[in-house]
């Protein structure tokens, strides 16, 4: 196939993003004027550790640490601070104001949506009883299998740690045939009407179901659509997109196994999940991220970030043979997304390099392609019998974690990576 050349599209594309060239090249003048007098904006507590920040176009990762605190959490967090509490009964008051904000029974704040995992599945093993908190991980005589819709996942030694045992199914038929009087909790990542489905499921077995949605806000709404449908459990993660403490996370549902789950956690001696420890700066800040959401103007955010995105896709479609697609992701991160393609092939120039060169920029710049730093290697998620993906054609920018300003710095340079590999096919 043809390296494709400039044509009058692309200078028509060249010109609507002449407003934003001419940003960029302002900003630089101002960037290299105030480095110049010793002021270089990019000296901060990480960089003086030598270690390198990032600009973040590829969401709320763990690994790249989460999210940033809203700044009401940031100062709950400051108050939360200065004084002692009692955390236990701390996490009951919280409790109460979840059940006002949600319209779960309760709620406590867990080490991120993992800890809840291991709390909710505590909880629903060893209950309140302190005889089978402090047995755990020994399941011996308990309810301690736990079923496992869609089969296993990155995150389920969150679940097995506790001594459980994994079950795993992949259709309503199995999941049905699979409870049984060793059931104690069934683990879900579904949404929509697969949730419902096995949502009754569990109430006709009278089996705790748990729901895992740790990316599930945006939109804040989800905290109450799951208390609506009368899900047992549910989690989100505090890090993610309710931009709260990165090592906080949200556990709601039925009062009894949230009362279980707190019994089962931190700060209990002798608890299995006593290591999974959130201080009262965590709590009230989590608790912060969700009453600050509810309070959003969801549309003007979501404007907002649409915005960013759009003026990275009127840079980078100045190179010639580059293709853009914005979208909106349903079943988790659910943020204004920019898909970015070319011809990898004509090119000689694939994701693996593009990611790689942006990695390597300074600023760093971390996008969305085919790897995940992150994962354990030996990791084998899902349904073994499922076909395995190809590659990806595209590189992805998730909106959300992109800073006001870094859009123009991110266009910029991919313009720069992407401009210079279509004119190296095309020589």
């Amino acid at each position: 196939m043809p390296i494709q050349k400039p044509s009058r599209r692309s200078f028509v594309k060249l010109l609507a993003a002449a407003p934003l060239l001419s940003q960029i090249a302002a900003r630089d003048v101002y960037a290299q004027a105030a480095t110049a007098i010793g002021r270089d904006p990019r000296q901060n507590v990480y960089t003086r550790l030598g270690v390198k920040t990032v600009i973040n176009c590829r969401g709320t990762w763990t690994y790249l640490s989460g999210s940033l605190e809203f700044p009401e959490v940031r100062q709950a967090q400051v108050e939360a601070a200065q004084h002692f509490v009692n955390m236990l009964e701390l996490q009951r008051a919280v409790g109460r104001r979840l059940s006002e904000l949600t319209g779960a029974e309760s709620g406590i704040v867990t080490s991120g949506a993992a800890g809840a995992m291991a709390a909710a599945t505590a909880g629903c093993m060893a209950g309140t009883d302190d005889k089978n908190i402090w047995q755990l991980p020994d399941t011996t005589g308990l309810k301690h299998e736990v079923i496992m819709v869609g089969g296993r996942s990155a995150f389920d030694s969150a679940i097995r740690l506790t001594g459980a045992k994994l079950v795993l199914t992949y259709s309503p038929e199995e999941l049905a045939n699979a409870i049984n009087e060793k059931t104690a909790m069934i683990y879900t990542t579904d949404l929509g009407e697969k949730l419902a489905r096995e949502l009754a499921i569990a109430k006709e077995h009278k089996i705790p179901m748990l729901l895992d949605d740790a990316a599930g806000i945006p939109p804040a709404d989800n905290a109450k659509l799951y208390a609506r449908m009368g899900l047992d459990l549910y989690c989100f993660s505090g890090g993610k997109g309710l931009c709260g403490p990165q090592c906080s996370g949200l556990l709601l549902g039925r009062k009894d196994l949230i009362e279980a789950a707190l019994l089962n956690c931190s700060p209990r001696e002798g608890a299995v999940c006593r290591p999974m420890k959130v201080g009262k700066e965590e709590i009230i800040g989590c608790l912060t991220a969700l009453e600050t959401w509810l309070k959003l103007d969801e549309k003007k955010l979501y404007a907002e970030w649409n915005g960013r995105i759009d003026r990275i896709r009127k840079l980078v479609e100045t190179v010639p043979g580059v293709k853009t697609e914005t979208y909106t992701p349903d079943d988790g991160n659910r943020y204004p997304t920019l898909k970015i393609s070319w011809d990898q092939q004509a090119w000689g120039f694939n994701i693996s390099d593009c990611v790689g060169q942006l990695r390597a920029s300074d600023p760093v710049i971390e996008v969305l392609g085919a790897d995940n730093p992150s994962l354990v290697r030996a990791v084998r998620e899902g349904n073994p019998n499922r076909k395995e993906p190809k590659g990806p054609d595209h590189i992805e920018l998730v909106s959300m974690t992109i800073q006001p300003g870094e859009e123009m710095i991110v266009g910029q340079r991919l313009r720069a990576i992407l401009g210079a590999a279509q004119k190296k096919a095309a020589a």
